[in-house]
């Protein structure tokens, strides 16, 4: 039978403080500027990055003085190291870069608001002092007025993509605000953003290819029939551009034209954002949905793409989402990440999710991050810790905002928030760990992915190899520095044996048994459905389960391993939920109410330990020890069951 507790979040702490760890890393920015080195992001004075944190969206950009202090702070104790700037330009959001509160009219997108910037100044500041950097976005949701100077403003859609690769107007202004943004000097550091390294990455456009946005619209129809005329001249290319369907894209002719088209606007600003000042790695765009979005990110100086586990399908009282484990499925969808990384390049996810209200999203924070070690990633960022800053009253999971809001698009009620979810924020202490102290080791091994065509998308062929062996793709004939060079239609995992092992031995996923581990000296975690497959041990750790599904993770507080370690952070935790939430397999039937609730696990587990006087104290929502579980200790091994007294998710592990 099922047990559930209370779990509340606070928007202002967390019940662990593991900032201690990363103290040397204050501010951010010591190491000097990033850049990209091979296939990785690396400091100035030699230090390879390594981040994981989270997005911030929309208005949460532009926060209270006090807010942005306590934000800060709450994740430097969870140990993140990277906030996302994202959708600063939204102008549904209130605020946004341009207009701090909604009210007066807003006749252009041509200046930012002296408030919106005077907030954000002091949300990067309180982050660099706390050791965590920033990821900017440019050019993300921007609704351009007549006033811009932009035909037909009124019917582009957010971003006027994919007219923002093209339109000299439509470039005109992305320059500019490029040089208004990066020129602009932080009020209480006294840098320009361009000065700033605190400030690490930043990409051209968010969310931005051809196969999602038609051009359809005039004057941009005849603009981009023109340069196509232009280009087919050029290369003797077989096509009428004034007769073509400038929509088709299974055509090999005008995937190459759209190819160069990307290219050159990825150069353009490029060249426009160095001509400024700007010194950090900049990436074209984070949509890998093919190859034609995937190559032109190669003029850029690294890789980044997005991805997503969910299918939503949100109709009125008709709420369905996908409702899968990771351990039940052959690929993990990192699948999106290996396709989008070419070969030999660094590679940033900023922004992943495995949203509520899936049950089993706890397996995705500490398996996407031993993943991304394994492959020589440079990090992750989640999508999202909040849309707004006004989380005092969000006390529950899937509803931050009051209504159906966010572009009018249904789901976007709070599903993407994360901040409070025990089942996803919960672990980032350990995902943290894993990252930042490079915890699973780089596989030694290379294989690159020769494309076949501009068109096509490998995933199939990429099916759980994120787990297994370093790839990465190719496009190009010339020669390879891979050990090995595949085409799109090999696969390097044979998916009929239901499980997955990594070259370094520290990763396994088995989607028959539906469990997966993660073995390494500082970090082990045991996962997915538990109880089932009864005792499970890997070296050093054996975990009992007897809740059905579980993350059962460990974490060292210091440098020795945890068979040495004399602090050490466990985190038990599968699924939460609302209070009086309802659910029909697939069926959300009730979103539920306040308070946030875990569902209690229960485990035997014995863990291999060189300290014979350990204490195992449960930890409560707000950080109180609330008692001493009873464990034996015998032949080198501490025994202890979990989930019967003193029932919560973490446990801190001591010498006494």
């Amino acid at each position: 039978m099922s047990r559930y507790i209370p779990f509340p979040a606070n928007p202002n702490d967390a019940p662990f403080d593991i900032s201690f760890i990363f103290d040397g890393e204050k501010p951010a920015g010591k190491h000097g500027f990033l850049k990209a080195v091979g296939d990785k992001l690396v400091f100035e004075d030699g230090t390879v990055a390594r981040f994981w944190g989270t997005n911030v969206n929309s208005g949460h950009n532009f926060p209270d003085y006090d807010y942005a202090e306590n934000f800060a702070k709450r994740l430097s104790k969870i140990g993140c190291n990277i906030v996302r700037l994202h959708q600063l330009d939204a102008e549904w959001a209130t605020p946004n870069i341009f207009q701090f509160t909604k009210g007066p009219h807003q006749k252009n997108t041509q200046s930012f608001d002296p408030e919106s910037m005077r907030r954000l100044d002091y949300l990067i500041y309180c982050l660099k002092e706390e050791g965590i950097y920033t990821y900017m976005d440019m050019y993300t949701y921007r609704k351009f007025k007549t006033g811009d100077g932009v035909e037909n403003a009124f019917i582009l859609k957010d971003g006027a993509k994919p007219y923002n690769y093209f339109a000299p107007r439509i470039v005109e202004l992305q320059k500019q605000l490029a040089r208004d943004l990066w020129n602009h000097v932080n009020e209480f550091t006294g840098v320009a953003y361009k000065d700033e390294p605190a400030i690490v990455m930043a990409e051209i456009v968010n969310e931005s290819d051809f196969s999602i946005y038609k051009i359809d619209i005039e004057p941009y129809v005849t603009i981009y029939r023109d340069l196509l005329a232009d280009w087919v001249k050029e290369t003797g290319a077989e096509l009428d551009p004034y007769t073509c369907n400038i929509n088709d894209f299974d055509d090999p002719v005008q995937s190459a034209f759209r190819v160069k088209l990307q290219e050159d606007h990825y150069i353009d600003m490029i060249n426009c954002l160095r001509e400024i000042g700007v010194k950090i790695p900049i990436c074209g765009t984070n949509w890998a949905v093919t190859n034609e979005q995937r190559k032109p990110n190669n003029v850029c100086d690294f890789n980044d793409s997005h991805f997503y586990f969910y299918d939503w399908r949100w109709n009125p009282g008709d709420q369905r989402f996908l409702n899968t484990a990771l351990t039940q499925a052959p690929d993990g969808f990192l699948h999106h990440m290996a396709a989008a990384r070419s070969f030999g390049r660094p590679m940033f996810c900023s922004e992943w999710d495995m949203p509520w209200p899936n049950e089993y999203r706890a397996e995705s924070p500490i398996l996407f991050a031993a993943a991304g070690l394994l492959q020589g990633w440079s990090g992750f960022a989640i999508h999202t810790y909040a849309y707004s800053s006004h989380l005092e009253n969000m006390k529950m999971l899937g509803k931050e905002i009051s209504a159906e809001s966010i572009g009018g698009t249904a789901y976007r009620e709070g599903i993407f928030s994360t901040w409070n979810d025990p089942a996803k924020f919960g672990l980032f202490y350990h995902a943290a760990l894993m990252t930042r102290r490079g915890d699973v080791k780089e596989s030694p091994n290379t294989t690159a992915m020769k494309a076949l065509t501009m068109n096509t998308c490998p995933f199939d062929e990429l099916a759980a190899v994120s787990e297994y062996t370093k790839i990465g793709m190719e496009y190009d004939d010339g020669p390879s520095t891979a050990d090995r060079v595949i085409d799109e239609k090999t696969a390097l995992v044979d998916l009929s044996k239901k499980e997955v092992r990594s070259d370094t031995g520290e990763l396994y996923r088995n989607w028959d048994k539906n469990y997966g581990t993660i073995y390494t000296p500082r970090s082990k975690c045991i996962y997915g459905f538990l109880e089932k497959n009864g005792k499970i041990e890997i070296d050093g750790l054996a975990v009992e389960g007897k809740t059905d599904f579980a993350v059962v993770a460990l974490s060292s507080l210091s440098d020795e391993p945890l068979d040495k370690c004399d602090n050490i952070l466990l985190t038990t935790v599968g699924r939460a939920k609302n209070t009086g939430a309802k659910f029909d397999g697939d069926l959300m039937l009730e979103y539920g109410t306040a308070p946030i609730t875990i569902e209690v696990i229960e485990a035997d587990i014995e863990l291999r330990t060189s300290c014979p006087t350990m204490k195992v104290w449960a930890v409560s929502a707000e950080g109180f020890y609330i008692g001493a579980l009873p464990t034996t200790y015998e032949d080198g091994v501490l025994r202890f069951t979990v989930g019967k007294s003193f029932p919560t998710m973490y446990y801190h592990i001591r010498e006494e």
